[in-house]
């Protein structure tokens, strides 16, 4: 498993980060076959969030690896918060409750990056630089990051926040691709010119933050998946004749697609299944031609101008 940087951190860890949402769904039993497996493939970044299963998926994780020192020294655990039912809450008592929670439910005494999920439209700058400093100080969290945030709402949060944001976890897949679109498309009037994310791509580069890439095998928001839908034959055609190429599968070849950009993108992959993580793991040994990415890119019905 390959490795990379997080941002201005030290933080040396797998490009690929095992998605936790979906532990709340399992027993212990079944979490432990979940976790040793992606340990045995060297992957050692977790991610979770204070809604995940309400709590639940950050209790399971910590049953299932027993939290032993011998293990928390070699895995990094990040978690989120912010998202509440009907509303975003970046309060001081909120954000400091959560993470008071995600540490208890996670039996650790730090967490590694800690997100802010969703942007808070009442956010006040100067309350979150008072949680991370606080956090930061009591040893609860050892680097900040945010989520689904666009620069011009980074750039404020850098004016208050003492630490260094070295995350923004992003929605990215071949099908999903406006950060892309965006710069290939300059200087046109098509729909994916329209510049809808203040060029978060370049921006997180320029800064040195790292995107983490979440839902990469998914189309839209919530629609579904692409890979084996009927509904896009042309780009699982091109997924499966580059896996064939390769010797992995589309879901190998989809991540693949996403670490071949050069911004060195940390992908999430949510799923549950040993087999199906064992094949999707393999991607990182892979780097895609610059000809096949943009074959890829095109099978997903993008238009090069």
């Amino acid at each position: 498993m390959k490795k990379l940087r997080l941002g201005t951190s030290d933080l040396e860890v797998s490009n690929l980060s095992l998605g936790c949402m979906g532990l709340g769904k399992l027993t212990v039993e079944q979490a432990e076959k979940v976790l040793h497996n992606a340990l045995e493939l060297g992957i050692d970044f977790f991610d979770h969030a204070d809604i995940y299963s309400g709590g639940k998926s950050e209790e399971i994780f910590a049953e299932a690896l027993k939290m032993n020192p011998s293990i928390r020294e070699n895995i990094y655990l990040q978690t989120k918060a912010g998202i509440r039912k009907g509303f975003y809450d970046f309060s001081k008592e909120h954000l400091l409750s959560s993470v008071d929670q995600s540490l208890k439910r996670l039996k650790t005494d730090y967490i590694d990056v800690f997100l802010l999920h969703r942007p808070d439209a009442l956010m006040e700058p100067e309350v979150v630089a008072e949680v991370f400093s606080e956090l930061k100080e009591k040893g609860k969290v050892r680097h900040f990051g945010v989520s689904n945030h666009n620069p011009a709402q980074i750039e404020l949060l850098k004016k208050y926040v003492g630490q260094d944001l070295i995350i923004n976890q992003l929605q990215l897949s071949v099908m999903h691709t406006g950060m892309i679109d965006v710069g290939i498309n300059v200087n046109n009037h098509n729909d994916q010119a329209v510049n809808r994310d203040g060029s978060i791509l370049e921006y997180c580069r320029l800064h040195d933050m790292t995107i983490q890439a979440w839902s990469p095998f998914r189309y839209g928001l919530f629609e579904g998946l692409f890979i084996d839908n009927d509904e896009f034959p042309e780009l699982n055609a091109k997924l499966q004749e580059i896996g064939d190429k390769y010797g992995i599968n589309k879901s190998a070849v989809a991540v693949a697609w996403i670490m071949r950009h050069p911004a060195k993108i940390q992908t999430i992959v949510g799923t549950m299944t040993p087999e199906r993580l064992t094949n999707i793991a393999r991607a990182s040994d892979i780097t895609l031609t610059r000809e096949e990415w943009y074959e890829i890119y095109r099978a997903a019905g993008n238009q090069l101008p």
